[in-house]
Protein backbone atom coordinates (compact mmCIF):
# COMPACT_ATOMS: atom_id res chain seq x y z
CA UNK A 1 0.00 0.00 0.00
CA UNK A 2 1.36 3.65 -0.76
CA UNK A 3 1.39 6.76 1.54
CA UNK A 4 0.40 10.05 1.83
CA UNK A 5 0.91 13.08 4.02
CA UNK A 6 -1.39 13.72 5.84
CA UNK A 7 -2.19 17.47 5.11
CA UNK A 8 0.85 19.74 5.87
CA UNK A 9 1.49 17.56 9.15
CA UNK A 10 4.58 15.34 7.93
CA UNK A 11 2.64 12.25 9.17
CA UNK A 12 2.84 9.57 6.91
CA UNK A 13 -0.77 7.64 6.46
CA UNK A 14 -2.11 5.01 4.17
CA UNK A 15 -3.67 5.92 1.14
CA UNK A 16 -6.58 3.71 2.28
CA UNK A 17 -7.91 4.01 6.26
CA UNK A 18 -9.20 1.55 8.08
CA UNK A 19 -12.86 2.08 9.97
CA UNK A 20 -13.38 0.20 12.97
CA UNK A 21 -17.25 1.24 13.84
CA UNK A 22 -18.21 -2.18 13.14
CA UNK A 23 -15.44 -3.70 15.29
CA UNK A 24 -16.90 -5.35 18.56
CA UNK A 25 -20.40 -4.03 17.50
CA UNK A 26 -23.12 -6.16 17.94
CA UNK A 27 -25.44 -4.61 15.28
CA UNK A 28 -26.55 -6.49 12.23
CA UNK A 29 -23.13 -4.91 10.71
CA UNK A 30 -21.32 -5.33 13.50
CA UNK A 31 -17.99 -7.38 13.50
CA UNK A 32 -17.07 -10.12 16.05
CA UNK A 33 -13.64 -9.65 18.04
CA UNK A 34 -12.13 -12.21 15.86
CA UNK A 35 -13.41 -11.16 12.74
CA UNK A 36 -12.49 -7.75 13.53
CA UNK A 37 -8.91 -8.93 14.50
CA UNK A 38 -8.67 -11.14 11.13
CA UNK A 39 -9.83 -7.61 9.45
CA UNK A 40 -7.21 -5.46 11.36
CA UNK A 41 -4.35 -8.41 10.75
CA UNK A 42 -5.46 -8.10 7.16
CA UNK A 43 -4.90 -4.41 6.50
CA UNK A 44 -1.66 -4.47 8.52
CA UNK A 45 -0.55 -7.28 6.70
CA UNK A 46 -0.73 -5.02 3.10
CA UNK A 47 0.78 -2.37 4.91
CA UNK A 48 -2.18 -0.36 6.01
CA UNK A 49 -0.92 1.98 9.45
CA UNK A 50 -4.20 4.38 9.67
CA UNK A 51 -7.08 3.53 12.10
CA UNK A 52 -9.98 5.25 12.56
CA UNK A 53 -12.14 4.97 15.33
CA UNK A 54 -14.31 7.15 18.24
CA UNK A 55 -15.36 6.88 21.83
CA UNK A 56 -19.10 5.96 20.54
CA UNK A 57 -17.88 3.10 18.56
CA UNK A 58 -19.71 -0.03 20.00
CA UNK A 59 -20.06 1.81 23.42
CA UNK A 60 -15.76 2.24 23.67
CA UNK A 61 -15.48 -1.38 22.65
CA UNK A 62 -14.08 -0.77 19.12
CA UNK A 63 -11.34 1.47 21.08
CA UNK A 64 -10.72 -1.26 23.50
CA UNK A 65 -10.27 -4.21 20.78
CA UNK A 66 -8.15 -1.45 18.28
CA UNK A 67 -5.83 -0.86 21.19
CA UNK A 68 -5.57 -4.50 22.66
CA UNK A 69 -4.63 -5.35 18.89
CA UNK A 70 -1.55 -3.06 18.15
CA UNK A 71 -0.42 -2.90 21.55
CA UNK A 72 2.49 -5.24 20.56
CA UNK A 73 3.54 -3.33 17.76
CA UNK A 74 1.59 0.42 18.72
CA UNK A 75 4.73 2.78 16.71
CA UNK A 76 3.98 1.50 13.68
CA UNK A 77 0.08 2.54 13.43
CA UNK A 78 -1.48 5.66 13.55
CA UNK A 79 -4.08 5.64 15.70
CA UNK A 80 -7.12 8.36 14.27
CA UNK A 81 -10.16 8.33 17.53
CA UNK A 82 -13.10 11.21 18.08
CA UNK A 83 -15.15 12.75 20.92
CA UNK A 84 -18.47 15.01 21.88
CA UNK A 85 -20.28 12.20 20.87
CA UNK A 86 -22.25 10.63 23.75
CA UNK A 87 -24.46 7.58 24.36
CA UNK A 88 -28.56 9.50 24.74
CA UNK A 89 -29.63 8.27 28.35
CA UNK A 90 -26.69 8.71 30.80
CA UNK A 91 -28.11 12.16 32.41
CA UNK A 92 -24.93 14.41 31.94
CA UNK A 93 -25.36 17.26 30.80
CA UNK A 94 -21.34 17.43 29.58
CA UNK A 95 -20.86 14.02 28.98
CA UNK A 96 -20.85 14.94 25.17
CA UNK A 97 -20.49 18.32 23.43
CA UNK A 98 -17.47 20.15 21.75
CA UNK A 99 -16.50 21.88 24.97
CA UNK A 100 -13.26 21.73 27.41
CA UNK A 101 -15.16 19.90 29.72
CA UNK A 102 -15.86 16.76 27.31
CA UNK A 103 -12.68 17.10 25.66
CA UNK A 104 -10.03 16.33 28.57
CA UNK A 105 -12.41 13.69 29.94
CA UNK A 106 -13.33 11.89 26.46
CA UNK A 107 -9.58 12.20 25.72
CA UNK A 108 -8.14 10.63 29.14
CA UNK A 109 -10.73 8.30 28.90
CA UNK A 110 -9.81 7.27 25.23
CA UNK A 111 -6.31 7.07 26.41
CA UNK A 112 -7.40 4.52 28.48
CA UNK A 113 -9.36 2.41 26.38
CA UNK A 114 -6.71 2.29 23.45
CA UNK A 115 -4.07 1.56 26.46
CA UNK A 116 -1.57 4.17 24.52
CA UNK A 117 -0.24 7.12 26.03
CA UNK A 118 -0.81 9.50 23.21
CA UNK A 119 -3.19 9.80 19.97
CA UNK A 120 -1.89 10.76 16.73
CA UNK A 121 -4.87 12.22 15.16
CA UNK A 122 -7.75 13.36 17.71
CA UNK A 123 -11.35 15.07 16.02
CA UNK A 124 -13.86 16.93 17.47
CA UNK A 125 -16.52 14.60 15.92
CA UNK A 126 -19.57 16.72 15.57
CA UNK A 127 -20.50 20.16 16.21
CA UNK A 128 -22.47 21.26 19.17
CA UNK A 129 -23.05 24.85 17.90
CA UNK A 130 -22.59 26.11 21.31
CA UNK A 131 -19.12 26.06 22.60
CA UNK A 132 -16.70 29.19 20.79
CA UNK A 133 -14.35 27.66 18.54
CA UNK A 134 -11.54 28.93 20.28
CA UNK A 135 -12.07 27.09 23.21
CA UNK A 136 -11.95 24.05 20.94
CA UNK A 137 -8.93 24.63 19.23
CA UNK A 138 -7.11 25.91 22.75
CA UNK A 139 -8.25 22.67 24.89
CA UNK A 140 -7.34 20.98 21.78
CA UNK A 141 -3.52 22.52 21.60
CA UNK A 142 -3.40 22.06 25.22
CA UNK A 143 -3.47 18.24 24.55
CA UNK A 144 -0.66 18.60 22.13
CA UNK A 145 1.22 20.43 24.54
CA UNK A 146 0.58 18.15 27.16
CA UNK A 147 2.01 14.97 24.78
CA UNK A 148 -1.31 13.72 24.58
CA UNK A 149 -2.14 14.01 21.01
CA UNK A 150 -0.20 14.89 18.59
CA UNK A 151 -2.00 16.14 16.04
CA UNK A 152 -5.91 17.55 15.79
CA UNK A 153 -8.68 17.51 13.37
CA UNK A 154 -12.98 18.17 12.91
CA UNK A 155 -15.74 15.58 11.75
CA UNK A 156 -18.95 16.70 10.08
CA UNK A 157 -18.58 20.28 11.16
CA UNK A 158 -19.35 23.31 8.71
CA UNK A 159 -16.52 24.61 6.73
CA UNK A 160 -16.82 28.16 8.66
CA UNK A 161 -15.95 26.13 11.72
CA UNK A 162 -12.84 24.94 10.66
CA UNK A 163 -11.99 28.41 8.37
CA UNK A 164 -12.49 29.87 11.94
CA UNK A 165 -10.31 27.40 13.84
CA UNK A 166 -7.43 27.81 11.40
CA UNK A 167 -7.61 31.11 11.70
CA UNK A 168 -6.88 31.04 15.10
CA UNK A 169 -4.20 28.75 14.45
CA UNK A 170 -2.31 31.52 12.33
CA UNK A 171 -3.52 34.59 15.00
CA UNK A 172 -2.49 33.30 18.07
CA UNK A 173 0.01 30.36 17.05
CA UNK A 174 -2.23 27.46 17.87
CA UNK A 175 -2.36 23.69 17.03
CA UNK A 176 -3.01 23.60 12.72
CA UNK A 177 -6.32 21.55 11.62
CA UNK A 178 -4.36 18.77 9.86
CA UNK A 179 -7.45 16.95 8.84
CA UNK A 180 -11.24 16.96 8.18
CA UNK A 181 -13.52 13.42 8.34
CA UNK A 182 -16.38 14.36 6.26
CA UNK A 183 -18.91 12.07 4.21
CA UNK A 184 -18.08 11.97 0.50
CA UNK A 185 -19.09 9.05 -2.60
CA UNK A 186 -20.44 9.45 -5.87
CA UNK A 187 -23.52 9.60 -4.34
CA UNK A 188 -22.55 12.53 -1.73
CA UNK A 189 -20.53 15.18 -3.41
CA UNK A 190 -21.55 18.62 -1.60
CA UNK A 191 -18.14 18.98 0.39
CA UNK A 192 -17.20 20.26 -2.96
CA UNK A 193 -19.08 23.53 -2.28
CA UNK A 194 -17.01 24.71 0.82
CA UNK A 195 -14.87 22.00 2.32
CA UNK A 196 -12.90 20.56 -0.40
CA UNK A 197 -11.95 24.43 -1.80
CA UNK A 198 -10.66 24.90 1.96
CA UNK A 199 -8.86 22.02 2.24
CA UNK A 200 -6.98 22.64 -0.73
CA UNK A 201 -6.30 26.34 0.53
CA UNK A 202 -5.07 25.66 4.06
CA UNK A 203 -3.07 22.19 3.19
CA UNK A 204 -5.83 20.22 5.44
CA UNK A 205 -5.91 16.57 4.52
CA UNK A 206 -9.55 15.16 3.98
CA UNK A 207 -10.64 11.67 5.44
CA UNK A 208 -14.00 10.60 3.45
CA UNK A 209 -16.44 7.87 5.18
CA UNK A 210 -19.22 5.82 3.43
CA UNK A 211 -16.66 5.91 0.64
CA UNK A 212 -19.41 3.49 -1.30
CA UNK A 213 -22.44 5.33 -0.04
CA UNK A 214 -23.28 2.46 3.29
CA UNK A 215 -23.08 -0.20 0.06
CA UNK A 216 -25.23 1.23 -2.59
CA UNK A 217 -21.98 2.17 -4.76
CA UNK A 218 -21.06 -1.73 -4.09
CA UNK A 219 -23.49 -3.33 -6.53
CA UNK A 220 -24.78 -5.43 -3.67
CA UNK A 221 -28.31 -3.16 -4.25
CA UNK A 222 -28.47 -2.44 -8.07
CA UNK A 223 -26.91 -5.40 -9.09
CA UNK A 224 -28.85 -7.87 -8.03
CA UNK A 225 -25.92 -9.88 -6.21
CA UNK A 226 -26.07 -11.42 -2.88
CA UNK A 227 -25.16 -9.06 0.15
CA UNK A 228 -21.92 -9.67 1.65
CA UNK A 229 -21.96 -8.72 5.36
CA UNK A 230 -24.10 -6.80 7.50
CA UNK A 231 -26.84 -4.40 5.40
CA UNK A 232 -25.35 -1.25 6.98
CA UNK A 233 -26.94 1.44 5.07
CA UNK A 234 -30.34 -0.24 6.25
CA UNK A 235 -29.67 -0.28 9.68
CA UNK A 236 -27.50 3.30 9.71
CA UNK A 237 -30.16 5.27 7.34
CA UNK A 238 -27.10 6.79 5.61
CA UNK A 239 -27.88 8.16 1.78
CA UNK A 240 -31.27 6.64 0.45
CA UNK A 241 -31.36 4.19 -2.20
CA UNK A 242 -34.03 6.36 -4.88
CA UNK A 243 -34.21 7.11 -8.18
CA UNK A 244 -30.93 9.29 -8.45
CA UNK A 245 -28.54 7.03 -6.35
CA UNK A 246 -29.94 4.11 -8.40
CA UNK A 247 -28.90 5.51 -11.34
CA UNK A 248 -25.44 6.47 -10.10
CA UNK A 249 -24.88 2.73 -8.53
CA UNK A 250 -26.30 1.47 -12.15
CA UNK A 251 -23.50 3.68 -13.83
CA UNK A 252 -20.79 2.68 -11.55
CA UNK A 253 -21.58 -0.50 -12.34
CA UNK A 254 -21.37 -0.38 -15.71
CA UNK A 255 -17.98 1.68 -16.06
CA UNK A 256 -16.71 -0.98 -13.28
CA UNK A 257 -17.71 -4.30 -15.81
CA UNK A 258 -16.08 -2.07 -18.57
CA UNK A 259 -13.28 -1.95 -16.65
CA UNK A 260 -12.82 -5.43 -15.17
CA UNK A 261 -13.40 -4.18 -11.07
CA UNK A 262 -16.17 -4.17 -8.92
CA UNK A 263 -18.02 -1.10 -8.25
CA UNK A 264 -16.56 -0.67 -4.52
CA UNK A 265 -12.99 -0.43 -6.02
CA UNK A 266 -14.10 1.96 -9.06
CA UNK A 267 -15.90 3.98 -6.06
CA UNK A 268 -12.74 4.05 -4.07
CA UNK A 269 -10.26 4.72 -6.92
CA UNK A 270 -12.72 8.24 -7.73
CA UNK A 271 -12.16 9.40 -4.31
CA UNK A 272 -8.57 8.54 -4.51
CA UNK A 273 -8.03 10.33 -7.02
CA UNK A 274 -10.04 13.46 -5.51
CA UNK A 275 -6.91 12.98 -3.36
CA UNK A 276 -9.38 12.38 -0.66
CA UNK A 277 -8.30 9.20 1.66
CA UNK A 278 -10.93 6.69 2.10
CA UNK A 279 -12.05 5.29 4.92
CA UNK A 280 -12.94 1.52 4.76
CA UNK A 281 -14.89 -0.57 7.17
CA UNK A 282 -15.82 -4.17 7.12
CA UNK A 283 -17.14 -7.35 8.43
CA UNK A 284 -15.08 -9.67 6.86
CA UNK A 285 -11.74 -10.27 5.50
CA UNK A 286 -12.29 -10.93 1.90
CA UNK A 287 -14.86 -8.08 1.76
CA UNK A 288 -11.69 -5.66 2.91
CA UNK A 289 -9.31 -7.56 0.41
CA UNK A 290 -11.52 -6.95 -2.57
CA UNK A 291 -11.91 -3.20 -1.55
CA UNK A 292 -7.91 -2.55 -0.61
CA UNK A 293 -7.46 -3.51 -4.13
CA UNK A 294 -8.34 0.10 -5.06
CA UNK A 295 -4.89 1.26 -3.50
CA UNK A 296 -3.31 0.57 -6.66
CA UNK A 297 -6.18 1.81 -9.00
CA UNK A 298 -5.32 4.81 -10.90
CA UNK A 299 -8.44 6.09 -13.33
CA UNK A 300 -7.27 7.96 -16.36
CA UNK A 301 -8.89 11.64 -17.34
CA UNK A 302 -11.39 10.22 -19.63
CA UNK A 303 -12.97 7.67 -17.09
CA UNK A 304 -13.03 10.75 -14.32
CA UNK A 305 -14.84 12.29 -16.25
CA UNK A 306 -17.76 10.08 -17.35
CA UNK A 307 -17.91 9.37 -13.52
CA UNK A 308 -18.44 13.43 -12.60
CA UNK A 309 -21.15 13.89 -15.29
CA UNK A 310 -22.56 10.38 -14.18
CA UNK A 311 -22.77 11.92 -10.57
CA UNK A 312 -23.21 15.63 -11.08
CA UNK A 313 -25.47 17.63 -8.75
CA UNK A 314 -26.64 21.30 -8.47
CA UNK A 315 -23.59 23.17 -6.53
CA UNK A 316 -26.60 26.31 -5.62
CA UNK A 317 -25.60 29.56 -5.56
CA UNK A 318 -23.28 31.54 -5.64
CA UNK A 319 -21.36 28.34 -7.27
CA UNK A 320 -23.79 27.71 -10.46
CA UNK A 321 -22.80 31.47 -11.44
CA UNK A 322 -19.44 30.42 -12.09
CA UNK A 323 -20.88 27.89 -15.03
CA UNK A 324 -22.51 31.33 -16.94
CA UNK A 325 -19.64 32.14 -19.35
CA UNK A 326 -20.87 36.27 -18.85
CA UNK A 327 -19.93 35.99 -15.53
CA UNK A 328 -16.74 34.48 -16.06
CA UNK A 329 -16.62 37.47 -18.63
CA UNK A 330 -17.16 40.08 -16.02
CA UNK A 331 -15.39 38.88 -13.30
CA UNK A 332 -12.20 38.11 -15.27
CA UNK A 333 -12.83 42.00 -17.28
CA UNK A 334 -12.78 39.17 -20.49
CA UNK A 335 -9.73 37.84 -20.06
CA UNK A 336 -10.36 35.00 -18.49
CA UNK A 337 -9.04 32.57 -20.96
CA UNK A 338 -5.74 33.86 -21.03
CA UNK A 339 -5.37 34.81 -16.79
CA UNK A 340 -3.08 31.71 -15.56
CA UNK A 341 -4.41 30.71 -12.31
CA UNK A 342 -2.02 28.11 -10.64
CA UNK A 343 -3.76 27.65 -7.19
CA UNK A 344 -7.16 26.51 -9.51
CA UNK A 345 -5.61 24.55 -12.51
CA UNK A 346 -9.18 23.35 -12.93
CA UNK A 347 -10.89 26.26 -13.13
CA UNK A 348 -11.03 26.70 -16.48
CA UNK A 349 -13.02 23.51 -17.44
CA UNK A 350 -14.73 23.69 -14.10
CA UNK A 351 -18.33 23.08 -14.08
CA UNK A 352 -20.19 23.27 -10.90
CA UNK A 353 -21.54 19.72 -9.74
CA UNK A 354 -18.65 17.48 -12.04
CA UNK A 355 -15.61 18.05 -10.67
CA UNK A 356 -13.70 20.65 -8.57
Amino acid sequence: MDYVILGKSGLRVSSLCLGTMTFGSSEPWGASRQQSLAILESYAAAGGNFIDTANMYAGGESERLVGEFISTDRDRFVVATKYSNAVPGRGDANAAGSHRKSLVRSLDASLKRLGVDHIDLYMVHFWDFTTPVEEVLRALDDAVGAGKILHAGFSDVPAWVVARAQAFHELRGLCPVSCMQLEYSLVERSIEREHLPLARDNGIAITAWSPIAGGILSGKYTGGQAPDGGQRMDSMQLQPLDSRNRAIAEGVGAIANRLGITSAQLALAWIRHRNVVPIIGATRVKQLRQNMAAADMRLDDAVVAELDALSAFDMGHPYKLYDWDMSMQLGYGGMFERIDNPRYPLCKRWQPGAGS
